[in-house]
């Protein structure tokens, strides 16, 4: 085997076209097995490895810097730059990040997880190496799909001024996640069909030089290409056509259900565990197709991950015109979904916590300032969903919960969401973003109330003294477990839903003061800014009242073990019932 033996790129610049085509082969047999037993990106990782070794071939990396946009694509790069351990040995499988790291390799520029900041993020490397009178090349590996992203556009049209080594590496796969979307993709496919040759051509009208190569999974044509154009002193496209999950029948024929996949069985390409659908995300799957049928103004928003609910193709064509994908761009989905709702429609827009943090302005200026009642629907949002550092959901309390006119809601149950969901899109008063539930009551423990216009009026879920629990969105259960756990020592706890996390119901916790001497708050996300710090502000200037405050302190977390993280920041119900006691005594 070649690929075992690689222990940095200039171990392959040696190599024939034949050793070139067999590591290929060892690669991609490689990253199948390990995803068949771990998971993990697949498609994208299986239709870039001829590129990563013709990138690997031609340029001195780490002296040249090579920036992966997004990332999720790096695998093959990590293989060729001393980590390829991880891909061909099952006990190192979990050594490595799914995402370039920079605490892995020097190879590794930055932690990208986020698309569509590639280019920016590299055209501030070339301009600090011609401050700095250097002369590496500059290269950016991006996708079709993340140019839908506007941070990937103004990088471009900044980039195609500055007249110096640049070298964008356009890997058109004619797909993002799902399908792409916007009046680009046309173009590019008009540039494929013409072998680069079209008119219409934004690169050239941004600046830049451009190359297109038909096969981009023709190991030997990209390393002639990339050959020809390493040291240019202009900025340059390479444009090359690949294959989304080359090499993989099942993903070939199906890249959106491949691009990110399950353990599976090579076989037949069956996961190894029957998936157990997600109870919130088919709720609201059912109630987008339901609203969408009982009023032809509501439209359902997405921002290329399918809505953040897992919208099936057939759903997205039931849905037809009332769905729309406006690609990876959340900040142009969050300010058309204000458009929208000033023009009579009834939008919701869906995606995941950690992409929402990329609309505070458009969230802040274009809707909340107008007062647009438009609905946000925040899903991932737990300590428990993504772990790798890139992908957190667990910041969207403090970052969302503080601006002003915002209605911010964390329901607790299926049945609560749903009628959550139900008032935010009747409703023409409020902007309103609703946290999704990732955990929670398996059956309310209270009866749910329809209307969510008197604001602020958070739930008793059950009456008690001395201590209240107040545990928000994803953490009633957990509150209500806690005061179960009480129950055994004799301490009836009041457990509090507040419901709201954009303020605060002033008249109960007045009323707590006056039989309770110990107040917890616990939230599924950080402390600073978190809604914990709004109650233990409340009582500040109230004697005998003692507040404690449950969640993850204002950190970064990487590739964790999420019930250790709970269990180290007294997250469990036996370690709050504990904490109680000892406060108590």
């Amino acid at each position: 085997m070649y690929l075992e033996n690689i222990n940095e790129p200039a171990d392959i610049r040696g190599y024939t076209a034949e050793q070139r085509r067999i590591l290929a082969r060892e690669m991609r047999e490689a990253l199948i097995k390990r995803t068949s037993l771990i998971g993990g990106h697949i498609g994208p990782n299986l239709g870039i490895i001829e590129a990563t070794i013709a990138l690997h071939t031609v340029f001195d990396a780490p002296r040249d810097r090579i920036v992966f946009d997004v990332s999720h694509q790096c695998y093959p790069h990590k293989m060729l730059t001393g980590r390829v351990g991880a891909y061909v040995n099952e006990a190192e499988y979990h050594d490595v990040s799914g995402f370039t790291n920079t605490d892995e390799s020097a190879h590794d520029l930055f932690n990208i997880g986020h698309t569509a900041t590639g280019i920016s993020l590299a055209s501030g490397l070339a301009k600090a190496r011609d401050l700095a009178g250097g002369t590496e090349n500059i290269v950016v590996v991006i996708g079709d799909g993340a140019l839908s992203g506007g941070e990937a556009l103004e990088g471009l049209n900044v980039v195609g001024e500055m007249g110096t080594n640049f070298i964008i590496v356009l890997n058109d796969n004619d797909q993002s996640i799902s399908e792409n979307h916007g009046g680009m993709y046309r173009k590019f496919k008009e540039l494929r069909e013409t072998g680069g040759t079209a008119e219409d051509n934004i690169f050239r009208a941004m600046g830049l030089a451009y190359r297109y190569v038909a096969d981009g999974n023709d190991t030997e044509e990209l390393i002639r290409v990339f050959s020809e154009e390493k040291d240019t002193d202009r900025p340059i496209v390479i444009h090359i056509h690949t294959q989304k999950g080359k090499g993989l029948s099942f993903a070939e024929r199906d890249p959106e259900g491949w691009h990110r996949h399950a353990p599976f069985h090579i076989e037949t390409g069956m996961a190894k565990k029957e998936s157990t659908p997600d109870p919130y995300a088919v709720a609201t799957v059912d109630f987008v197709l339901e609203t969408a049928r009982q009023n032809p103004n509501f439209v359902y928003l997405s921002a290329g991950i399918v809505g953040g609910i897992n919208l099936s193709p057939a759903e997205r064509a039931q849905l037809g015109s009332q769905y729309l994908d406006v690609g990876i761009a959340e900040e142009h989905a969050v300010a058309m979904a204000s458009g929208l709702a000033r023009g009579g429609a009834r939008p919701i827009f869906g995606t995941y916590s950690s992409f929402f943090q990329r609309t505070y302005d458009q969230m802040a200026q274009d809707v909340c300032i107008n007062r647009n009642p438009a609905v946000f629907l925040a899903t991932g949002t737990s300590l428990y969903r993504s772990t790798d550092v890139t992908h957190l959901g667990f910041y969207d309390i403090s970052i969302f919960s503080n601006i002003p006119n915002l209605v911010y809601l964390a329901p607790t149950s299926v049945e609560e969401h749903i009628a959550v969901l139900r008032w935010a899109v009747e409703q023409t008063t409020h902007p309103v973003m609703i946290r999704m539930p990732f955990t929670g009551y398996a059956e309310s423990p209270y009866p749910v109330r329809m209307d969510y216009s008197e604001l602020n009026r958070s739930i008793v879920v059950t009456e008690g003294r001395d201590v209240a629990l107040i545990g928000v969105g994803n953490f009633a259960a957990l509150a209500s477990e806690a005061a179960d756990e009480l129950a055994h020592e004799g301490i009836r706890a009041t457990v509090v839903n507040p419901l709201y996390l954009s303020g605060l119901d002033a008249d109960l916790l007045t009323s707590l003061a006056a039989n309770h001497r110990l107040i917890l708050t616990i939230e599924d996300g950080i402390l600073e800014g978190g809604f914990g710090q709004k109650v233990a502000a409340f009582y500040a200037d109230k004697p005998g009242i003692r507040v404690k405050n449950y969640g993850l302190p204002k950190a970064f977390f990487n590739r964790y073990d999420p019930n250790a993280l709970a269990r180290e920041y007294h997250l469990t119900a036996p370690q709050i019932a504990a904490d109680v006691l000892r406060e108590l005594r």
